[in-house]
């Protein structure tokens, strides 16, 4: 049975949804993205990705087609409907169709396109939790607003093709000798008890799994600092990990062939998972 998907106010089945060729979203990347973990049927960290979603559409001067409550309603439609207990949603939101391609925006009158489909996936119970991730560092070649969550996701799937050719799990990204953050997600070493991770700016993407973990890592009392890491200092950290909608909290055990610690998952990132979990599901919708 194929999925039912959301487009533009309807529900169809996958193989009936479609989308104009003159859509920006497929023409130019015009176009934001938001992606909700569901757990038990349940969603996790709605408010945050609805609140992240406002500032990329407000940032690219983007109206946004929908209400915040009419988008809860129909992730929860879209759970129920394709019975949906582990995996994720994702949402795209496009200037739309103007007709022609053109590089300058279209008029305000052009409605913006938007989709939301499903997709099961095992987010508790990945091999990785276990084993921990490898990674490798890139020269982070993207464009300058990162903190804008758009679809303009060439770089970061040609870091993800680079790192399995390397035969490990991801890639971090370097910019003027730091890291930056991974392809898909946000990165952190852990150096004498106190987890490290870059600030916030446009050079990053603002992570709503991020913002979770580090609030809940220092009601734990857990050191914390924003900055800049160099590899070299991670080839040199007790442990690392990463953050994502997906991932969660995910251990890394090893950054360009160099084993961290003694090679296995850190403590910290196991009990920033368990909290993370915890709390979220607390707060599920």
């Amino acid at each position: 049975m194929s999925r039912t998907v959301y487009v533009n106010g309807e529900y169809l089945p996958e193989e009936d949804a479609k989308v104009s060729v003159f859509d920006r979203g497929f023409l130019f990347a015009d176009a934001v993205y938001e992606v909700t973990s569901i757990l038990d049927g349940k969603i996790l960290a709605f408010d945050g990705h609805a609140a992240r979603l406002k500032r990329s559409l407000d940032e690219l001067q983007m109206k946004n087609p929908i209400s915040t409550e009419d988008l809860l309603e129909v992730h929860r439609e879209l759970v129920k409907r394709n019975d949906l207990a582990e995996g994720m949603i994702y949402l795209q939101i496009s200037r739309g169709n103007p007709g022609d391609r053109d590089f300058a925006f279209p008029s305000e009158d052009v409605t913006p396109t938007i989709v939301l489909f499903t997709q099961t996936a095992n987010l508790l119970n990945s091999p990785k939790i276990a084993t921990g991730m490898k990674v490798i560092s890139v020269d982070d070649q993207r464009w300058a607003r990162r903190d804008i969550k758009t679809t303009q996701l060439l770089f970061p799937s040609m870091a993800k093709m680079m790192a399995k050719a390397a035969g490990v799990d991801d890639a971090w990204l370097v910019e003027d000798g730091h890291v930056t953050e991974g392809s898909s997600n946000n990165a952190y070493i852990v150096k004498d008890g106190k987890i490290i991770t870059r600030h916030l700016g446009s050079e990053i993407l603002h992570g709503i799994t991020r913002a979770a973990v580090l609030a809940y890592a220092e009601a734990a009392q857990m050191q914390i600092e924003e900055r800049p890491f160099t590899i070299e200092e991670a080839k040199t950290a007790d442990e690392a990990f990463i953050t994502s909608a997906s991932t969660f909290v995910m251990p890394v055990v090893e950054v360009d062939g160099v084993m961290l610690g003694d090679g296995k998952p850190g403590k910290s990132a196991a009990r920033l998972r368990e909290i993370y979990l915890e709390e979220s599901m607390k707060q599920a919708l």
